[in-house]
């Protein structure tokens, strides 16, 4: 089986927080793998150490066998990042982002144009294509960031958070891209607070609480039977309130 990213012993911490304790984890080629986890449970962290925005205390990130930090060009080229709270050029038009982008990475300028055409239309993104990414609304965002990550035609994708405050017309369109990625032999991880989605979406799960992988496979045996989301405070230990007080309310 081949692995599209295997993360191996992966440490970081903070001061004296850990943020990421020994993670280990491998994401098949081929795979929609979803990755959930509690606010602060290193997400975040393990995905940015995993695509080489963030060096690790300790461990390894490999894709497709190239180890990010040791060898990052060839790991890179095959790789497409959506990072949480990702930070554009905002004075660029969405056409001038894809076109700087495209050429950065040395791309051929004809095949830019015409990538970059076809992405802002796929993305419904071509009637804005003059207009400034500070003008963009958070959806328009999401979708230039995907095209971004697009562009270079990847063979993983890593998106962190892609659907978090994105209006449902925006949400499908990704939705829509991303499994066709995937059928055309793409691999996709992304990290959600949303169970429902990636039981929508994932056929791979991995659940993170601590720094560590507490459960990880297919979504079925992850599940069990049961909802992703009963497994999930199951599995973190989670105690969900609400039941008790503010008895006000009811008066």
């Amino acid at each position: 089986m081949t692995i599209a990213l295997r993360l191996s012993g992966l440490h970081k911490t903070f001061g004296s927080t850990i943020a990421v304790d020994h993670l280990d984890l491998e994401v098949p080629a081929g795979s929609f793998f979803g990755l959930v986890g509690p606010n602060g449970a290193g997400k975040t962290t393990a995905l940015s150490m995993a695509v080489g925005l963030l060096r690790p205390d300790e461990g390894r990130a490999e894709v497709f066998g190239d180890d990010v930090w040791s060898d990052p060009v060839a790991a890179k080229s095959r790789i497409g990042v959506l990072p949480d709270g990702l930070a554009l050029p905002e004075r660029l038009t969405g056409r001038e982002l894809l076109t700087y982008t495209g050429l950065l990475r040395g791309m051929p300028k004809n095949e830019v144009v015409a990538r970059a055409d076809e992405l802002l239309a796929v993305l419904e993104l071509d009637r804005a294509h003059s207009t400034m990414v500070l003008d963009y609304s958070t959806g328009m965002r999401k979708k230039i960031g995907l095209a971004v990550a697009l562009l270079h035609a990847p063979r993983l994708l890593v998106l962190d958070e892609p659907f978090e405050a994105v209006d449902p017309v925006s949400a499908s369109t990704i939705r829509t891209i991303l499994r066709r990625f995937v059928v055309a032999g793409g691999s996709v991880v992304f990290s959600s607070h949303v169970m429902a989605l990636v039981e929508q979406l994932c056929d791979r799960v991995a659940v993170i609480a601590n720094g560590r992988v507490r459960a990880a496979g297919t979504l079925a045996d992850i599940r069990q039977g049961s909802s992703l989301e009963a497994v999930f405070v199951d599995l973190v230990g989670a105690r969900v309130g609400g039941t008790e007080g503010l008895a006000w309310l009811a008066s």
